[in-house]
């Protein structure tokens, strides 16, 4: 988990509405937003546009608990939901879902391939890597909330495929989709044939051939 503190300052807000929306962030440059979960009733609340778009620039934002002040009191939420502008890309709605300390709570985290071009079925064999899934849906306490999950494919070669048993979890992090079940162990990565190296074998062929 990263060390990183992010704060989001809001303010309550009570009009409600696509106009409202749209006149909060025309006119005041604000994002609005909800908050939900836990004990509480959902609150709409209005966040700074610099500010909550500034954040949404580092990855980790997406993947760690955020100390949500609302009015001056904070608690502790992750981001739930983003919507962002078709074209410009910046914050529209955002929402966002309270946690518990002592509770666990089902989230996503980014996926972090590593040593792709090192690996055998690249580096040794010319294969291509090729993605699956790009996120993991997790279960975890607040306080084991990783920023990402590494998914190393050096010992990988042609042919194979890496699955979510296949990663290594840090500790107290579960993947919501293997508690369902075997069958849902998910393909993550895997490395193909290149096609350079088809196009290769093709040729030697021909030659053989063409010998005979």
């Amino acid at each position: 988990m990263s060390n990183e503190d992010f704060v989001v300052n809001a303010e309550l807000r009570d009009d409600q509405g696509k106009g409202a929306s749209r006149r909060l962030r025309r006119e005041e440059n604000k994002v609005p937003a909800i908050v939900y979960g836990g004990r509480k009733k959902p609150q709409n609340i209005t966040l700074s546009a610099f500010e909550i778009n500034k954040h949404l620039e580092n990855e980790a934002f997406y993947s760690h608990i955020i100390d949500l002040v609302i009015d001056g009191k904070g608690e502790s939420v992750i981001l739930k939901d983003l919507q962002r502008h078709p074209a410009k890309g910046n914050a529209m709605h955002a929402d966002f879902l309270r946690v518990s300390k002592t509770k666990k709570f089902v989230t996503k985290v980014p996926l972090h391939f590593i040593n792709e071009e090192t690996s055998k079925g690249v580096k040794m064999q010319g294969g291509t890597v090729t993605h699956s899934l790009s996120e993991l849906e997790i279960s975890c306490l607040p306080g084991d909330l990783p920023e990402f999950i590494e998914v190393d494919l050096i010992n990988v070669e042609v042919g194979q495929t890496v699955h979510i048993s296949d990663i290594n979890l840090p500790k107290g992090v579960e993947s919501v989709a293997l508690s369902h079940g075997a069958d849902h162990d998910l393909p993550v990565a895997a490395i193909q044939k290149g096609r350079g190296a088809t196009a290769s074998s093709d040729e030697e062929g021909g030659s053989e051939e063409g010998a005979e």
